[in-house]
């Protein structure tokens, strides 16, 4: 195991820059996310610690040794790819114990090491298959292993994932986690799901055209968002986000007033006719009887748009009266208005984030 280190790493294709000056560190054994939208740079950040693509400018550690002149082949680290890139000629066994073979180990630690893995993944009644005779589930539980038999430095996984349905990437994403549990290799993981990131990670890197966003557990990512776009990207369903002017100490939104939270109050004090988003995450907001107005800081009123019964609660849609702001929260099943009915919405008035409309920067 070892610590992954980038100092003002940097990868441009000519003209375009895929990752701007970056740098982290993850500490040994501890699992690390890299998320954002398609195209913010994060596979292109683990194809460099891979040693699939050299850094333009920077340096990049592994342990305490310097690998930005260090073939991948050297480094000590395995990767995981998206499509599981299984040898479809060699059995699971065979495809188990290729990296042991690669470096001259002996059959008998080959084989060895290979029962033992098969029985940690689950896999071991598998070894005799080939890849075509596996379901997805299993193939992806054939490359973790593959990358696990070499016992790397750094564990490596771009997407692993996203070929699986949905209750099998449940399944395989809480195995993970209770792997990695166990044999605590530092690891680094890619992903645009944001459940992924926020269930698997000690700690998120939070990528947008390829910068840095925020760095944080994942309970700081989600509760003290530095800017609108980490605010918007984790968190299901996504953050709530209503256009406002700020005046006097309140906001105006389509008409309606809402309280500034007192401790943003001084903050704003230069900031009158200038243009808000404030958010609100869904959880945060409930239906409420206009005649109960104490049961909340600030109310909302709004028509109901769309009901989404989803079992135990139903998601409700709905909008702002002579607008097309919307707002998104979940309900207690017995709440289902139909379309069109006058709804009030209230919450706690220090649940509300403030960003300013231009930059997307928190005011906090």
């Amino acid at each position: 195991m070892a610590r992954v280190c980038l100092e003002r790493v940097a990868r441009k294709f000519e003209s375009t820059t895929a990752v701007e000056e970056i740098s982290f560190e993850i500490p040994d054994g501890e699992f690390w996310v890299l998320v954002g939208p398609s195209g913010c740079g994060k596979s292109t950040i683990l194809r460099m610690i891979a040693g699939l693509d050299a850094p333009t400018t920077g340096n990049l550690y592994i342990g305490d040794r310097l690998v930005n002149q260090v073939p991948a082949r050297q480094r000590d680290v395995a990767m995981v790819f998206q499509n599981y890139a299984l040898y479809p000629h060699m059995t699971v066994a065979e495809n188990l114990g290729f990296g042991l073979q690669m470096r001259q180990a002996d059959a008998a630690t080959i084989q060895a090491q290979v029962q033992s893995v098969a029985k940690s993944l689950d896999i071991a009644h598998l070894l005799q298959r080939k890849p075509k005779q596996l379901s997805g589930g299993q193939q992806q539980r054939v490359a973790l292993g593959r990358a696990i038999a070499r016992s790397p430095q750094v564990f490596l996984l771009d997407e692993p994932l996203s070929n699986l349905d949905a209750q099998l990437r449940d399944e395989t994403r809480a195995e993970l986690k209770q792997l990695h549990q166990r044999i605590g290799i530092t690891t680094i993981y890619v992903t645009h799901d944001q459940m992924e990131a926020m269930t698997l990670a000690d700690k998120i890197v939070v990528l947008s055209r390829g910068q840095i966003q925020q760095i944080g557990s994942p309970q700081q990512i989600y509760n003290q968002p530095v800017n609108r776009m980490v605010a918007c990207f984790l968190g299901h369903p996504p953050m709530n986000l209503l256009q406002a002017v700020y005046d006097a100490g309140s906001f105006y939104i389509q008409g309606q007033r809402l309280p500034c939270p007192a401790r943003l109050i001084p903050l704003l004090n230069s900031a009158q006719g200038h243009s808000f988003d404030l958010g609100i995450r869904p959880e945060y907001l409930q239906v409420i009887s206009s005649s109960e107005p104490d049961q909340t800081t600030a109310t909302l009123e709004t028509i109901a748009q769309l009901v989404e019964p989803l079992g135990r609660e139903n998601m409700l849609r709905v909008v702002l009266p002579n607008s097309d702001q919307i707002l998104n929260l979940t309900t207690k099943t017995e709440i289902y208005p139909q379309i069109g009915d006058r709804l009030t919405l209230g919450f706690d008035l220090n649940a509300l984030l403030v960003f300013d409309a231009s930059t997307g920067a928190i005011v906090r």
